[in-house]
C-alpha cells in the first residue's frame, strides 16, 4: 500500500471510529473495542511506514503522513517543529493538540526515525530503500528499532482518545518526534519551542518495542530504566609513511589499537562492578591502502552510565589513556590524539517516576491482565525521552512493549537462542498483536491520568 492509499484508508477508518462511538453509550466504548474496530487498517499503515523508513533529521514524509492522521482525529496539528545546532537544518517534528476541558496535560512520544540497516528479514514489506544521511553518503534503511510501531500506535491511541472523549478531560499532548536515533531529536523539538508555544505536560508517557517479551505483553520498571548516552570521537594522530619503512613514521594504526585495547579497562578497573557502565569502541576507520601508513585513525565511542559523576570520569579517563599511549609511542607534542564530546549526542539517564508508574500499573493489569504486565529490568540502552522531563520537572515513563511471536519466544526461551532484538537487521516485530498491545495499552495509560 502506497501513502496516499494508506491514508485514505485511515482517514476513513478514523471517521467511522469517531461516528460510531457516538452512536453507542460511550461507557460501553473502551480502548479494547475500539482498537479491535480499527487494527486491520493499522496493520496497513504500518506495513506501508515499515517498507518507506527514514533516516534521522530526514523524517519529512513520515512526519507528513503522521500529521495528516492526527488532523483526521480532530487533533490542532503543528509541523516542522525542531531546531537542530546545524543552522539550516529541517526540524520535523509534529504536535498535535487536543483539549477537552479542564485537567492535567498528558504528552505522548513516538519517536519517527529508521536506522542505516540494510533489512534482511524477507517479510513481503520489507525496505529495499537507500537514502542520503543528513551529512551525504548513501545507505540502505530500516526501521530496524520499531520506531513503525510507536507511530502507528500513536495514530491508534489519537483516534481511541478522540472517540472516548466523554470518559476523559484535559488537554492531550502527541508528539512526533524526530531524530532519537541520534539523541538529539528531543532537545531539537525543545529548542524549537516545544514547551513554549504548547503546554508544559503534568506527565509524559512514551512506549518502546522490545522483542526479549512476547507480543501482547508489556514491560514496566520503575525507577531507572535506560542509561546515559555519550557520544565521543578519538583521532588518533601519527606520521604517516610508507608501508615497507614503518621506522620512518609513527603508526596511527598500531596505536590505535592499543588505545582500544587499553579503554576497555576504565570500565573493568577503574568503575566499581556495583556501578554499571560500558565503554564500546563502535567504529575504527583509517588508512586507504595496505602499503600505506597513514596520518590519523579515527574513533568512535559510546559511553553509558546511571550517574554524571561516573560518566566525567569516563570521559576523563579516555582523554588520559589516548594521550598516555600517543607519548609512549613517542609521538610528537602538535600529534597527540584529539579526544572530543559530542554535546549535541548525549542523552540523560531515564528515570521512571515511581509515582507515575504506580498509577498506570494496576490499569495495565486490569485491561491486559496481570500476566501481560511483567517486571521488566533496567538495562544500558539509552534513549532522549528523559530530555522532555526537563531534568525531572515533569514525570515521565517509558514500558517496554513486547513484538515477538509467542511460539517463537517460548521455543527461544527453550534453546537459549535470544530473538533478534533492535537494531538487528532481522527485526521483525509481530505486527497484529503488537500494534494491538500498543494502542490499548498506551490508551489506558493516558485514560488512568486523565479519566474522570
Amino acid at each position: 500500500m502506497n501513502r496516499p492509499q494508506r491514508l485514505c484508508a485511515t482517514v476513513l477508518l478514523a471517521s467511522l471510529i469517531a461516528t460510531n462511538a457516538g452512536a453507542v453509550d460511550p461507557w460501553e466504548a473502551t480502548p479494547s473495542t475500539l482498537t479491535e474496530r480499527q487494527l486491520p487498517s493499522l496493520v496497513q499503515y504500518y506495513e506501508a511506514l515499515h517498507a518507506d523508513p527514514e533516516l534521522s533529521r530526514l523524517e519529512a514524509h513520515t512526519a507528513a503522513d503522521l500529521a495528516r492522521e492526527l488532523r483526521a482525529a480532530g487533533f490542532d496539528v503543528t509541523e516542522h517543529l525542531g531546531q537542530y545546532t546545524v543552522p539550516g537544518q529541517q526540524g520535523y517534528g509534529v504536535v498535535g493538540i487536543l483539549h477537552n476541558g479542564r485537567g492535567p496535560t498528558v504528552l505522548i512520544r513516538a519517536d519517527m526515525d529508521a536506522l542505516p540497516v540494510e533489512e534482511q528479514t524477507g517479510l513481503s514489506y520489507a525496505s529495499h530503500k537507500h537514502m542520503a544521511g543528513s551529512t551525504g553518503g548513501d545507505f540502505p534503511v530500516m526501521h530496524a528499532c520499531g520506531h513503525d510501531v510507536h507511530v502507528t500506535s500513536m495514530v491508534g491511541v489519537a483516534r481511541v482518545l478522540a472517540a472516548l472523549r466523554d470518559q476523559w478531560h484535559g488537554t492531550l499532548m502527541l508528539v512526533g518526534q524526530p531524530a532519537e536515533e541520534t539523541i538529539d531529536g528531543a532537545s531539537a523539538l525543545i529548542r524549537g519551542g516545544l514547551y513554549d508555544r504548547f503546554p508544559t505536560p503534568d506527565y509524559a508517557l512514551a512506549l518502546h518495542s522490545t522483542s526479549t517479551i512476547p507480543a501482547g505483553t508489556v514491560g514496566v520498571v520503575s525507577g531507572y530504566a535506560l542509561a546515559t548516552s555519550t557520544s565521543v570521537d578519538v583521532t588518533v594522530r601519527g606520521v604517516g609513511g610508507h608501508g615497507s619503512r614503518p621506522e620512518d613514521a609513527r603508526d596511527p594504526v598500531v596505536l590505535a589499537a592499543g588505545i582500544v585495547m587499553q579503554l576497555q579497562t576504565i570500565v573493568s578497573r577503574e568503575i566499581s562492578p556495583f556501578d554499571p557502565s560500558v565503554l564500546t569502541v563502535g567504529s575504527i576507520h583509517g588508512g586507504t591502502k595496505r602499503n600505506i601508513i597513514p596520518d590519523e585513525v579515527k574513533l568512535e565511542l559510546t559511553l553509558r552510565t546511571y550517574t554524571e559523576s561516573t560518566r566525567a570520569h569516563m570521559i576523563q579517563a579516555v582523554a588520559r589513556i589516548a594521550r598516555a599511549a600517543a607519548l609512549g609511542a613517542d609521538m610528537p607534542e602538535d600529534r597527540l590524539p584529539i579526544v572530543h564530546v559530542i554535546e549535541t549526542e548525549q542523552a540523560p539517564a531515564l528515570f521512571n517516576d515511581p509515582k507515575l508508574v504506580a498509577r498506570i500499573r494496576p490499569v495495565l493489569e486490569a485491561t491486559l491482565g496481570t500476566a501481560q504486565v511483567r517486571d521488566y529490568p533496567r538495562i544500558m540502552g539509552s534513549e532522549d525521552f528523559g530530555n522532555l522531563g526537563l531534568n525531572g520537572k515533569v514525570p515521565v515513563t517509558l514500558f517496554w512493549l513486547g513484538v515477538s511471536d509467542p511460539a517463537k519466544a517460548v521455543e527461544a526461551e527453550r534453546t537459549h537462542e535470544p530473538l533478534p532484538n533492535i537494531h538487528s537487521s532481522h527485526y521483525a516485530p509481530a505486527a497484529t498483536a503488537t500494534l494491538r498491545t500498543g494502542v490499548i495499552a498506551m490508551s489506558t495509560a493516558a485514560l488512568a491520568l486523565l479519566g474522570r
